[in-house]
């Protein structure tokens, strides 16, 4: 049977992947979204051909004739993300991701929706990883660390953390999901990461091209892939909370190794310069997905090489690295 199903940030980069995902799943989708990163470009366009939406910022109280309905699931993608813009204001990261998460799990209280899933970040566990309080691969029972508690960065994976805790203590019938989303990348993900970044100064032919962190290592996870996990986690019968990595194992490279990778896709061979890492990166981020695996039989399905080059494609098409 169809579900009636609300995305929070439902025009943003995983938000509509995972919209088109679920219409094509049968399931009547609703996007609440304001705009402020998701666009109103011919991809979701597409979509509110079978989908509606709302738009409101979901930091404010939640409200009006379309967030009264009644849901079956609810998946919470909203605020702010990348480095670049939590950096750029710090207090509106924490007042936009804290205050929607804590709207949401209001609204949970009194619409009672069957689940609710809460896309969160590797971040929360990166401090552990930096202090060496646990091995990589990463569980999700790492203790929660910030290495750097006053910096600017470290605000996000504070928000994201308070995000957490406020849906796994929600109380009430609502079941719990919580997906913590390590470097995903894909068409349509905007500028404030490294893949797309990459390739927006592949594309305008920077040389040399500069390389941040180039000695630090990621496990990247295409869109689709982590997609297809969130949509799994959220089918996972037992009705007790559940936090689970969503990534991919299969394939960790150094930043270096990556940009010799979109090189060699662009058909580009410029000179690299490496520079110290951004202040407050890991130095490696790889999830452990044990838990993912042995509730829902995940296992991600594109490797980097493919990702990579669909991932291009789509940016040269769409004319720049937006």
């Amino acid at each position: 049977m169809a579900d009636r199903v609300l995305i929070t940030g439902g025009a943003g980069f995983i938000g509509l992947h995972l919209a088109s995902r679920l219409l094509a799943d049968g399931h009547e989708v609703v996007l609440v979204d304001d705009l402020s990163r998701g666009r109103r470009d011919r991809e979701l366009v597409r979509i509110l051909r079978h989908a509606e939406l709302i738009e409101c910022d979901v930091a404010e109280p939640w409200a009006g004739k379309g967030l009264a309905r009644a849901y079956d699931a609810v998946y919470h993608l909203a605020g702010v993300v990348g480095v670049r813009n939590v950096a750029a204001d710090p207090g509106r990261t924490l007042r936009v991701n804290v205050g929607a998460t804590l709207n949401l799990a209001q609204w949970c209280l009194r619409h009672q929706p069957g689940k609710v899933f809460f896309g969160s970040t590797s971040e929360v566990a990166d401090g552990a990883g930096q202090l060496s309080l646990a091995a990589y691969p990463l569980p999700e029972s790492v203790p929660f660390a910030l290495v750097a508690p006053r910096s600017p960065r470290a605000v996000y994976a504070l928000s994201k953390m308070t995000g957490e805790a406020a849906l796994l203590h929600l109380g009430g019938p609502t079941v719990v999901r919580i997906g913590r989303y390590h470097n995903a990348y894909g068409p349509r993900m905007g500028t404030a990461h490294v893949i797309p970044e990459l390739i927006g100064r592949l594309r305008r032919g920077d040389d040399p091209l500069t390389l941040p962190g180039a000695g630090q290592s990621r496990s990247f996870c295409f869109v689709s892939d982590a997609v297809d996990a969130t949509v799994r986690l959220m089918a996972v019968s037992d009705p007790a909370p559940i936090v689970a990595n969503i990534g991919n194992d299969a394939e960790e490279v150094t930043i270096a190794d990556l940009a010799t990778r979109l090189c060699a896709v662009a058909g580009r061979h410029p000179r690299v310069r490496p520079l110290p890492a951004p202040e407050g990166s890991p130095q490696r981020r790889r999830p452990d997905l044990i838990t993912l695996r042995s509730l829902t039989g995940y296992e991600p399905q594109v490797p980097l090489a493919a990702g990579l080059r669909l991932t291009y494609a789509w940016y040269a098409r769409a004319g720049q690295a937006r």
